[in-house]
């Protein structure tokens, strides 16, 4: 199990390194061809510390291991809302001001209630995988449409901001971009392999160890960057990753892998993980959008309650993990 371990570990820590060197290269790209810092802040940022995932997640399908990439997917998304958010949220009250993440809190809530409709079956089929594309596809084209219209946002001042930190030319982020993308692909093929062994070896599933271990590491990009974006106060931006990446996640790394190779959901995915992924929506939801009057922030005590759902539900799999490993 040594060698595994340590794949798992470097897969990881290139994994970081190289979404970071990515996502920071294609949104150098795109503002220096011209795109307003609103759409780099919802397209370009929020999806594209998505790219582990759905890197991951498309080799682990490819290989024939749709679990593991079903559980990197909804397994990302309980990290980003309990650990990240709840972790910032914990750090720094976040106050929410973008009309344009409130405007895409009510979507994520229904794709994920569709989610559970498609889950009912049993299997995530090929033309399932192409509604959830279709959806994407849709969204963000729609997204373009509202980014050009309405220009002025506070996500789009945060983006402007965060792009100043770290500038660079068009050759640069050209560059990055790429080097990023080769080392997304080197990284995410030693972190499946090693994923896949390790849950042979303790007798789990793939979708469990996608679940756990795999969803923390792919979610690290969204994490750094949104203890960068705190730092700055760019509350907004902070949690338009979160938002973003869970539809990218939701829709378009579920649809990709399900079109690669269908993938079979065991009833314990809709009462387990589905159910802890709606509920914590439901509460960053209701918490960003503000309720009884009040503006929209998720305080100290909610991001506590947040990060306290995804620890539970991370000790509970870990027990699964050691259950199945003492079992074998």
């Amino acid at each position: 199990m040594l060698l595994p371990a340590l794949a798992v570990l470097a897969g990881l820590v290139l994994l970081v390194w190289s979404a970071e060197r990515f996502v920071g290269g294609a949104a150098a790209t795109s503002a220096r061809l011209g795109l307003s810092p609103l759409l780099i802040g919802m397209l370009v940022i929020g999806f594209g510390t998505s790219a582990p995932e759905l890197v991951v997640s498309a080799l682990a399908a490819s290989q024939g291991n749709p679990g593991l990439a079903l559980g990197n997917a909804y397994g990302s998304n309980i990290a980003n809302m309990g650990l990240i958010l709840g972790l910032v949220a914990l750090i720094s009250p976040l106050a929410v001001h973008s009309g344009v993440v409130r405007r895409e809190l009510p979507v994520l809530g229904g794709v994920t209630l569709l989610s559970a409709l498609l889950l009912w079956g049993g299997v995530i089929g090929r033309l399932e995988a192409l509604l959830l594309l279709g959806l994407l596809a849709v969204f963000i084209g729609v997204s373009i449409y509202l980014g050009l219209r309405d220009g002025s946002d506070p996500l789009s001042s945060d983006t402007e901001e965060s792009l100043a930190v770290h500038p660079m030319s068009l050759r640069a982020g050209l560059v990055w971009t790429g080097i990023g993308l080769v080392l997304l692909v080197v990284s995410s093929r030693i972190l499946v392999w090693g994923a896949v062994a390790i849950a042979q070896g303790f007798g789990v599933s793939d979708l469990v160890i996608g679940l756990t271990v795999v969803a923390v590491g792919t979610s690290l990009p969204e994490l750094a960057s949104s203890i960068s974006a705190l730092r700055r106060r760019e509350h907004d931006l902070v949690l338009g990753n979160v938002v973003g990446s869970n539809l990218f996640n939701t829709l378009g790394v579920v649809g990709l892998a399900g079109l690669i190779a269908p993938i079979e959901a065991g009833r314990e995915v809709l009462l387990r993980d589905w159910s802890l992924m709606m509920a914590m929506t439901v509460m960053m939801t209701v918490f960003a959008m503000g309720w009884r009057g009040r503006e929209g922030r998720i305080n100290r005590a909610e991001g506590a309650a947040l990060l306290a759902m995804f620890l539970g539900y991370t000790a509970y799999m870990v027990s699964m993990v050691i259950r199945g490993g003492m079992a074998g």
